[in-house]
C-alpha cells in the first residue's frame, strides 16, 4: 500500500542540522526538477521580497518565513516527519508510534511537496513556505512543473498495491494517477454528518480523522488490497466507510469516511 499526504503549510524549522543535499532524497528522477524549483524560490524570496511575499500569501508580519525561504540553500534539516506538522500531522502522531509501525510508515508513506515534488518521512529537508497553488514567475504553475516528473516517479513508487490518496486537492493535482493505477487508487473523503442529516466537508474533521485513520492502519499492519478491504480498515479503526460508485476501468475509486456531528 502506498499511501499519499498532502504536507501542512506551518513547518517546524529544525535548530540544528546539516544543509540540504538533494541527492540524497528519495526519488532522485526529480532532482533536476526540485533544482529548478529551489533555485527560482530562493530567487525571488531574495531579490523581489515583495513580490515573493504576494506569491506565497505572507503577511508582512511574516518576515521570518519569507527569509528562511531566501536561505534554503544553507538552512539546517531534519526528517520530513519532523517538519511537517498540524492538524494531520498532529493526529497521525509519528513520534508516538511503536518501532513496527514507524518502519511501515517509512516504507509505505509519501509526502507530496510542492519544493521537492514527493518526499518520504525519513528525507532529511528544511522548513519552507510553497504550496501547490502557488506560480513561481520563471517557473510558472506549480503543478504543470510536476506532472510529468511525478507521473514517472509515483508510478514507479505505486508499483503495484493499493494506493491510498489522502491529499488535498492542490497536492493532488500536483500528480494525477492515470490507467492501471488509476484503477489501484482510492481517494478517501471525509464528511462530517451534520444534525439534519446532510453531509458536509469540514476541513478540521476532515485532516484530523485522516491521521487517526492512518495512524490506526499503521498500528495495526493493515494492506488492504482493494477499496472495499479499505473500508473494512477504516471500520476496524472506528469509522463509518461507504464505497462510491464503481468507476469506470482506469478512474480512481471513492472512498466516504463518514464522521457523527460532534
Amino acid at each position: 500500500m502506498l499511501v499519499l499526504l498532502p504536507p501542512s503549510e506551518g513547518k517546524t524549522p529544525p535548530r540544528r542540522g546539516a544543509a540540504l543535499d538533494l541527492a540524497s532524497l528519495s526519488f532522485p528522477s526529480l532532482t533536476s526538477t526540485r533544482e529548478t524549483v529551489l533555485d527560482a524560490l530562493v530567487d525571488l524570496a531574495t531579490r523581489s521580497p515583495e513580490r515573493a511575499r504576494a506569491v506565497l500569501g505572507l503577511s508582512e508580519r511574516q518576515t521570518d518565513e519569507l527569509d528562511r525561504d531566501a536561505r534554503l540553500l544553507d538552512e539546517p534539516c531534519a526528517p520530513a516527519s519532523r517538519i511537517y506538522t498540524g492538524v494531520l500531522y498532529d493526529a497521525l502522531g509519528l513520534s508516538s508510534l511503536d518501532a513496527a509501525a514507524k518502519r511501515r510508515a517509512g516504507r509505505s508513506v509519501v509526502v507530496q511537496s510542492a519544493l521537492f515534488g514527493a518526499v518520504r518521512l525519513g528525507d532529511r529537508i528544511p522548513a519552507y513556505r510553497l504550496s501547490g497553488q502557488s506560480v513561481i514567475p520563471s517557473v510558472g504553475p506549480l503543478a504543470a512543473r510536476w506532472r510529468d516528473p511525478l507521473a514517472a516517479a509515483m508510478t514507479e513508487a505505486a508499483g503495484r498495491g493499493l494506493v491510498v490518496d489522502l491529499r488535498s486537492g492542490a497536492y493532488a493535482a500536483l500528480w494525477k494517477p492515470t490507467g492501471d493505477v488509476a484503477g489501484r487508487t482510492v481517494a478517501v473523503r471525509v464528511l462530517q454528518e451534520m444534525p439534519d442529516g446532510s453531509r458536509a466537508v469540514v476541513s478540521h474533521f476532515n485532516k484530523a480523522t485522516k491521521g487517526r485513520l492512518l495512524r490506526q492502519w499503521l498500528l495495526d499492519g493493515a494492506d488492504p488490497r482493494d477499496v472495499d478491504e479499505l473500508a473494512e480498515a477504516c471500520e476496524k479503526a472506528g469509522v463509518v466507510a461507504e464505497p462510491g460508485p464503481r468507476p469506470k476501468a482506469g478512474a480512481v475509486h471513492r472512498l466516504d469516511v463518514v464522521v457523527p456531528d460532534l
